[in-house]
C-alpha cells in the first residue's frame, strides 16, 4: 500500500464524513463493500454487526448521520498495510476509533471493521 495513497484516503474519507454527504461517503466503496461495525448491532439491529453492499449500508449510515447530526471527526493517524489502511480517529465526543479499509484493484474499499475505544 502506497503511503500517498493512504494519507489522501484518509482525509477524503475523513472530509467525506464531516460532510455528512452520503453519496460521497459511499463513493470510497465498492459496490458489494462488507462493513463490520459493533454500531451495526445497536443502530441496524444486525446481532452479526456485519452489513453487505451499498444498498443494506447506506440506510444504515443514513440512520447514524440522522443520529448524531454534529458527528465530527478530526484525524489522528495513518496506518498502511499490504492492501489496507487503517485510520485512527476522534470524533465530537472524544471518543476514539480506528477503522481497518481493504481495497479492490481499482483502490476501492471491499471490507472496512470499525473498532472503538
Amino acid at each position: 500500500m502506497d503511503k500517498n495513497f493512504a494519507e489522501s484516503f484518509a482525509e477524503e474519507w475523513i472530509r467525506a464524513w464531516n460532510s455528512h454527504d452520503l453519496e460521497q461517503i459511499l463513493s470510497h466503496y465498492a459496490d458489494d463493500f462488507e462493513m463490520s461495525s459493533p454500531k451495526i448491532i445497536s443502530i441496524a439491529g444486525e446481532p452479526s454487526g456485519t452489513l453487505k453492499g451499498r444498498k443494506a449500508i447506506g440506510p444504515y449510515w443514513s440512520k447514524a448521520l440522522a443520529l448524531r447530526p454534529a458527528l465530527h471527526f478530526e484525524l489522528i493517524r495513518v496506518f498502511t498495510g499490504v492492501d489496507s489502511v487503517t485510520i485512527h480517529y476522534s470524533n465530537d465526543a472524544g471518543q476514539s476509533a480506528a477503522e481497518v479499509f481493504h481495497f479492490d484493484s481499482s483502490k476501492r474499499v471491499v471490507k472496512a471493521f470499525a473498532h472503538y475505544a
